[in-house]
């Protein structure tokens, strides 16, 4: 039978199987309630699914580490994959000004359950942008800047981008490369083009500074260029006050849009201002520029997906106008955004006592990375392990990009249960003092075995 005739009389069946069912339920004495059950509809069988065709997608690159990791019986095993602080004792940290903010909250009986605002919670727009473009910044003081709430920094860079595919006149995005494996797709599905340029040296295990001067000054006038604020995802190098300041010169002098995603701000250095210095340079000098924003590693806020859109515009009247815009982005996307996360930063960063313990928490989280680093430098300079390593310490922030190959990589998973993305990138805030000299075999024996 053909299969448009065989679905007409499956159709047909169905319809009088519904049919003699609604008799029974208005009364007919042929049968009870109970036996009219026989007559429903048949389930559809798997394999008559319209969505028999969608196959299996691969797992996140990322994310998938993860998988893979819980699967793993090993009581050694090791997960560096996921971008999450853990604790010296390897356990997830909730920040203690946070839970105090949130007992407030929770004991605040004023406090309703009502929608935001589509553009988000007031007090958490103006204290973000505050934050990340400083206290006496003169865009914020000339009413220059509109910030609105987002689904932390992912949504944050995708309502960026859709309104950049909407109302900017180019679409091309030039992303460095390596970058986080996320910025590719949310800029592509947003309607932009996505271009590299030149950012990392494996050679030195640094900055291609001379590439990435040279690729940004072939992009064309104008362009969209995508910027990591600090604490580079995911190798961990960041340009020198002095290179930033070569970049801003040169992406000025051809018109080129700066979008900074900012991750890391204070959890890079332990220093908000410092992490910060970047995104200023570029505001200080009165030009344009777009800000992502995220509060999940610095308030350790990750499921809380807390995240703002900052657009620093020439004048006070345009940035009115391009919020009026990104409501329309953001509308249509997920209407308006979450009140629990975004009402913990603002009664953190709103609160002096509280705003000062926790920079001394972040700081705090900051400074063990930064000592997981050295103790993995120092652990492999006693190994012997060939190679220079002290990329380890020169680099800054949750990641280190060790330089290690795909097979080395797979080799130390096969055999010391160490879990990392296949380019050799590692969480530093995943390891602990007990754990490093495991690691620290782990990465000798691959580059001793495996060339």
């Amino acid at each position: 039978m053909r299969p448009e005739f065989a679905s007409a009389s499956l159709k047909s069946s169905t319809d009088r199987r519904i049919s003699v069912l609604a008799g029974h339920l208005e009364g007919s004495s042929s049968s009870s309630p109970m036996e009219s059950t026989s007559v429903s509809v048949s389930p559809t069988s798997a394999s008559g699914s319209v969505f028999s065709h969608v196959v299996q997608a691969p797992e996140d690159p990322i994310l998938g580490v993860t998988v893979a990791y819980n699967k793993d019986p090993s009581p050694v095993k090791l997960n560096l994959g996921v971008g999450a602080y853990r604790t010296e004792e390897g356990k997830p940290l909730v920040l203690n000004v946070v839970r105090r903010a949130e007992q407030q909250l929770v004991n605040d009986s004023s406090r309703v359950k009502e929608y935001l605002p589509i553009v988000g919670l007031s007090d958490f727009n103006k204290l973000s942008a505050k934050l990340i473009l400083g206290a006496d910044s003169p865009a914020i003081r000339e009413n220059r800047v509109t910030t609105v709430q987002c689904l932390s920094g992912t949504g944050s860079l995708r309502v960026g981008a859709e309104f950049l595919a909407r109302h900017y006149h180019q679409h091309t995005i030039y992303i460095p490369q390596p970058t986080w494996g996320n910025h590719p797709k949310v800029f592509t599905l947003a309607g932009l083009t996505v271009r590299s340029y030149r950012y990392y040296d494996p050679a030195t295990r640094g900055l291609n500074f001379q590439g990435l001067l040279e690729d940004l000054g072939s992009a064309p006038s104008g362009g969209i260029v995508l910027l990591h604020a600090c604490a580079h995802n995911p190798t961990g190098v960041d340009p020198t006050p002095q290179q930033w300041e070569r970049i801003r010169q040169l992406m000025r002098s051809k018109a080129l849009l700066p979008f900074f995603d900012s991750a890391y701000q204070g959890f890079a250095s332990g220093s908000l201002d410092s992490d910060a210095q970047s995104v200023r340079m570029f505001v200080a000098d009165g030009g344009e520029c777009l800000v992502a924003q995220s509060y999940a590693k610095n308030m350790g806020l990750y499921g809380e997906r807390v995240g703002a859109l900052s657009i620093v515009c020439r004048a006070a009247d345009v940035a009115s106008r391009v919020e009026s815009q990104l409501k329309l982005v953001i509308r249509p996307m997920y209407s308006n955004p979450p009140i629990h996360g975004a009402s913990i930063v603002a009664t953190i960063l709103k609160d002096g006592n509280m705003y000062r313990e926790w920079t001394i928490e972040l700081k705090a989280m900051a400074d063990r990375i930064i000592t997981m680093r050295q103790k993995l430098f120092d652990a492999l300079r006693a190994r012997g392990t060939p190679g220079d390593w002290s990329h380890i310490i020169k680099q800054i922030g949750m990641f280190t990009f060790t330089g290690l190959n795909p097979e080395q990589v797979a080799f130390m998973r096969k055999e010391y249960h160490v879990y990392m993305t296949s380019d050799g990138r590692i969480s530093m805030a995943g390891l602990s003092s007990r754990t490093v000299p495991h690691l620290a075999d782990a990465i000798h024996a691959a580059v001793t075995r495996i060339v």
